[in-house]
């Protein structure tokens, strides 16, 4: 089974030939360069394959998108809304390296101590929290300066300090 990550939302179309503009959590200028499909979940757990005929760079997290057979506004409108997934080998090579959302999959580390792999990244004004499971509970941890010791881009590893205590709010 192949491995989906999602990286944001059709949000407005633009123009009359059924362009749409990706809102994306990327955090670069994006440009799906090498990017044969983009898939679009139209049901909860359902990714249907949307081959890209065009890419363009519109700000640092949005993208204009041309579908292959959406050729009109109308046709574009009927995705405005639905989440936008990519294939992992493709979301690895495009995701920025300082993108909080690249650490996604990786594992996380209390010090030395291995507390889950990263579900989800959550992106907040002024910290960021990577979503894990933590004997067999949710556990939302935050990452910022005080707690970040040290990310192994080679390993996929993220190593914090967290505060005594928190952990075991979770179990």
């Amino acid at each position: 089974m192949q491995d989906y990550i999602n990286i944001g939302k059709l949000v407005a179309t633009f123009g009359l030939k059924g362009e749409l503009i990706l809102q994306h959590s990327l955090a670069k200028k994006l440009v799906l360069k090498g990017v044969e499909a983009i898939f679009v979940e139209q049901v909860k757990g359902s990714y249907l394959p949307y081959f890209l005929l065009t890419s363009k760079a519109k700000t640092h997290d949005e993208t204009f998108v041309q579908l292959e057979g959406i050729s009109t506004k109308e046709q574009a409108h009927r995705l405005i809304s639905k989440q936008v997934w990519l294939l992992d080998a493709d979301f690895r090579r495009l995701a920025g390296n300082s993108s909080p959302i690249s650490l996604l999959g990786y594992k996380l580390f209390n010090e030395e101590e291995h507390i889950g792999n990263i579900e989800e990244v959550i992106e907040q004004p002024h910290q960021v929290l990577l979503k894990i499971t933590y004997n067999g509970n949710e556990a939302l941890i935050p990452l910022h300066d005080e707690t970040l010791d040290k990310i192994d881009r080679k390993k996929g590893e993220v190593f914090v300090k967290l505060p005594d205590g928190l952990l075991e709010i979770y179990g």
